[in-house]
């Protein structure tokens, strides 16, 4: 339970990092409710996640599904190159969460 608990916050991630850019520095009023919403949320199940997973472990794994996300999401909506070699890179990361999750 835990483990999709972390999944999900590392998800939410992505929205609010995304919903930061959106907001234009907090001037347009739904992109920044949604990054609050989702940064309080994502928090939350990263700090609920932290009970059962080692902190370091989660922490790694939030931050990489939300990097991973972040960048995906970018590339689908044009605002980021989608090279051969970041989609690459990108998947090594989440080779590495795998990996995590593995030896945990």
């Amino acid at each position: 339970m835990h483990w999709l608990v972390l999944i999900a916050s590392g998800m939410l991630e992505a929205v609010w990092a995304t919903a930061l850019g959106a907001s234009e520095k907090f001037k347009k009023t739904a992109p920044t409710i949604v990054f609050f919403i989702a940064m309080i949320a994502s928090m939350a199940g990263l700090a609920y996640a932290m009970r059962e997973i080692p902190t370091g472990t989660a922490y790694a794994v939030w931050v990489g599904i939300g990097a991973v996300l972040t960048v995906a999401i970018a590339m689908i909506r044009g605002e980021e190159k989608a090279t051969t070699a970041r989609i690459l890179l990108l998947l090594g990361i989440v080779a590495c969460v795998i990996g995590l999750k593995v030896v945990a």
